[in-house]
């Protein structure tokens, strides 16, 4: 363990209670009940960004659940093997293209579902990408690029199905964050910033929806198992060291995520915090906020650390 991390018995203490809580946490995450799967038949969801990573996981698991499936994606290509998959093992789905940065596609997109299916149950805004190195390296270009997927992407996906929603008087938007909306997370402040956003969206979107029937919940998940990372833009940071380091953490798998998420879905919680280590320091970071700061130096310090080994 660095020792920037055992200097104080308080966040020994911390951590040890904290990290138990988010290990039960964990736990409670492998596998769904029937009635949790039942929950999702023949219910229509839309899952943007569902060609890879958790939105592939979520559409299998839906599929799996009994769940009509809309796969939608930039990369059609990849969105029509996962279609493909679901239905060749007995479910219902189909492929869609969609560009969540352009406001009427994804408005075309959910009013053509609903449509077709005469309701929209849920709408998974799940389409994220990662952009990573210090801001002073950024450009306006970087900033424009992530807050156009990560933060539009998710507002113009948001407020399509919550008109939908609200005419129908029910439905439920499940929009992914992360946990660095709910940490500091210097070295992807661009991305924090975002998830900071959408995890305030939802959660004020949560009380003023309620009246019309409709649910809001943010997905926090830790560290994934996805290409998230692989496809990441890094800025001044030599992609190769960047992803050395980022593989020496701790990955969950995605249908252990894609299968948590469901079961906060199905409870309704406002925020699906994913993983031991997300619901650790998000824990932390509500007792204390000081706890989480040596953890997140560290990793500032250790991401600098790659950075400049590679130039060396």
């Amino acid at each position: 363990m660095n020792k920037s991390l055992v200097t104080s018995p308080l966040i020994l203490a911390g951590a040890a209670a904290l990290g138990y809580a988010g290990f039960r946490a964990l736990q409670q995450h492998h596998g769904n009940t029937e009635d949790e799967r039942e929950a999702f038949r023949g219910k229509i969801a839309i899952v943007t960004g569902g060609a890879s990573g958790i939105g592939r996981a979520l559409c299998h698991e839906l599929g799996h659940g009994g769940a009509v499936v809309v796969v939608a994606d930039i990369n059609l290509q990849d969105a029509q093997k996962v279609a493909s998959t679901i239905t060749s093992a007995g479910g219902q789905a189909q492929a869609a293209l969609l560009d969540v940065t352009q406001a009427k596609d994804v408005q075309a997109l959910v009013e053509q579902i609903a449509s077709e299916h005469g309701r929209l149950d849920y709408m998974f805004n799940n389409a994220g990408i990662a952009i990573g190195g210090e801001v002073r390296d950024m450009d306006w270009e970087h900033w424009q690029r992530i807050l156009g997927v990560n933060l539009w992407g998710v507002i113009h996906g948001t407020t399509a199905a919550y008109r939908v929603m609200t005419s129908q008087g029910f439905g439920h938007i499940v929009n992914t964050a992360s946990v660095a909306g709910l940490i500091p997370t210097p070295m992807l402040t661009a991305y924090g910033t975002t998830k900071h956003a959408v995890v305030g969206l939802s959660t004020s979107l949560r009380v003023e929806a309620e009246e019309y029937g409709v649910k809001v919940s943010a997905v926090c998940p830790g560290f994934i198992h996805t290409n998230l990372f692989d496809a990441a833009t890094y800025v001044t940071v030599p992609p190769d060291a960047a992803r050395t380091y980022i593989s020496s953490l701790t990955m969950t798998d995605a249908t252990d995520c894609a299968r948590a998420i469901l079961r906060g879905v199905v409870r309704n919680q406002a925020l699906i915090v994913v993983t031991g280590f997300a619901h650790c320091v998000w824990r932390l970071q509500r007792f204390n906020p000081v706890l989480v700061l040596p953890v997140v130096r560290k990793m500032a310090r250790d991401f600098r650390a790659s950075k400049s080994k590679a130039q060396v």
